[in-house]
């Protein structure tokens, strides 16, 4: 079983001067998901190499199991220090591709068109392709065979509006996830606020964020293991 985990090479939040990247707990969750489960893990970014960690993921309240796992792990260290180019990567090589979010996805991964061709390789060969938080963001302008935009009509979830607003971010974002989905016609709901909520239509799965990173992952287990 061969898994793909796709992270931002971005590391600057809009003007603001601060930091981004991936959100620790969206990455190690579903690592640890897939790595216990025996499955091979390949990690990517657009730059290849060590992506950016978006430093308020590793602040004490954002610290879980998970991320305290990973920084007691020198092997996962190791391996998020060199990603893989995306450019080097193809979806047949591998049986479900998982991104985690962060803010970073929203700039690069987005406009990206290895990850665009990529996410409609994978979504067309009927593998599960998931991702979480900001990560359903990066489906902006995926498409389905048709042409159309790959969330329309579909039950989808990513970071709420309102949510974005408790982080004071909406006005840095180049775009809401919430927004966004619906725009292209997604049929978005959402959870609580911060409590776990993941959505699965066909092989397309979204979580909405970072605490839905562990079922998300655990939903793509469920779908390779049918």
């Amino acid at each position: 079983m061969n898994i793909l985990l796709v992270l931002t090479s971005h590391d600057q939040l809009g003007n603001t001067g601060k930091k981004t990247g991936f959100w620790l707990e969206e990455f190690a969750a579903p690592y640890y998901v897939f790595k216990d489960s025996g499955a091979t893990l390949t990690l990517a970014s657009p730059k290849g190499g060590q992506p950016p960690l978006d430093p308020k993921s590793d602040e004490p309240e954002a610290r879980t199991e998970a991320t305290e796992r990973f920084r007691n792990d020198p092997d996962a260290q190791a391996a998020l220090a060199n990603t893989v180019p995306l450019a080097s990567v193809k979806a047949d090589d591998y049986d479900a591709v998982f991104y985690p979010g962060g803010h970073g996805p929203l700039w690069d991964l987005s406009e990206d068109q290895d990850s665009i061709a990529l996410l409609e390789a994978f979504y067309a060969m009927g593998k599960p392709t998931a991702l979480v938080c900001h990560a359903p963001g990066v489906l902006a302008k995926v498409k389905t065979a048709d042409g159309e935009p790959l969330v329309k009509g579909k039950q989808v979830t990513g970071f709420t509006n309102t949510e974005e607003e408790a982080v004071q971010l909406t006005d840095v974002v180049p775009f809401l996830v919430e927004d966004m989905l619906k725009a292209n016609g997604g049929l978005y709901s959402k959870g609580a606020d911060w409590a776990p909520y993941v959505l699965t239509e066909g092989n397309l799965i979204t979580g909405q964020n970072p605490a839905s990173s562990e079922p998300a992952a655990k939903a793509v287990l469920e779908q390779l293991s049918r």
